[in-house]
């Protein structure tokens, strides 16, 4: 049987490579191959792949981002082999919901078992939507086991921050800067709303338009004027960062003020 299949990765050498390894399955029909979960929505919307080998953390919309703008478009979702490089990543909510994963750097034997497993299930007809909408729901709850990293351009080196690590993120000009309590940097990221998809929702707060914080580096919350807000943060600068008046009644709820 003929597997139409799918490559999405933010990075070109791990595509790469993928397509290179799956060149040794003649039953793989490589049908196209995307950059971001943006292009992978368009691309499974034209092409109602068997298979997509998709990576877990994209900028912007990340892997499981795309499961759940299927799901909610009502997209006849395909079979998922995850990519990742995080062993320890949802491992557990994979298994459980027999949805396949391969680490990278790949490794062909381990390709060949998730080929074969997929190829089981066609035969069998199996829906795979019912598992990953439940390991969509799921993710939540092993979010925590991934140590998300953000690449931050300073001083003309490309450093990887640890999320937990990032003071703030501001935008200006379309050009958006990552803060950390020891340097700041500029962030690939495009947009204020695609570095937030991709931080844990409990600890990064949207305080303004302009500004987003994590909640745990919040050194001091100063009254401004019009009943609204300044938030001191611990970088070396003490940057001071705006509540906008819309997000005041949710700082008293983080904070329980």
């Amino acid at each position: 049987m003929n597997i139409s299949t799918l490559i999405v990765d933010d990075e070109k050498p791990a595509r790469d490579e993928l397509a290179y390894l799956l060149k040794g399955f003649p039953e793989i029909d490589l049908v196209g191959q995307g950059k971001n979960g943006v292009e992978a929505l368009a691309l499974i919307k034209e092409h109602t792949p068997d298979l997509v080998f998709l990576d877990v953390q994209m900028p912007g919309l990340n892997g499981f981002g795309v499961l759940k703008k299927l799901m909610d478009r009502k997209v006849k979702v395909p079979h998922i082999v995850f990519a990742t490089a995080y062993d320890n990543y949802a491992v557990q909510a994979f298994e459980v919901n027999a949805v396949d994963y391969v680490l990278k750097p790949f490794d062909k034997g381990r390709i060949a078992k998730a080929i074969a497993r997929a190829k089981k299930m066609l035969e069998a007809k199996a829906s795979p939507a019912e598992r990953l909408e439940t390991l969509v729901s799921q993710i939540g709850a092993v979010k925590s086991a991934q140590p998300v990293k953000l690449l931050v351009k300073a001083q003309q080196r490309l450093l990887l921050v640890d999320a937990e690590d990032v003071v703030l993120a501001s935008i200006e000009d379309g050009l958006i800067t990552v803060v950390t309590k020891e340097f700041e940097g500029s962030s690939n990221y495009r947009t204020i709303e695609e570095l937030q998809s991709s931080l844990d929702a409990d600890v990064f707060w949207r305080a303004h338009r302009s500004y987003l914080v994590n909640i745990n580096h919040i050194k001091e919350v100063v009254p401004w004027f019009k009943s609204s807000y300044l938030l001191k943060m611990n970088d070396r600068k003490q940057s001071e960062v705006p509540v906008s008046r819309a997000q005041t009644k949710r700082l008293r709820e983080l904070l329980k003020m």
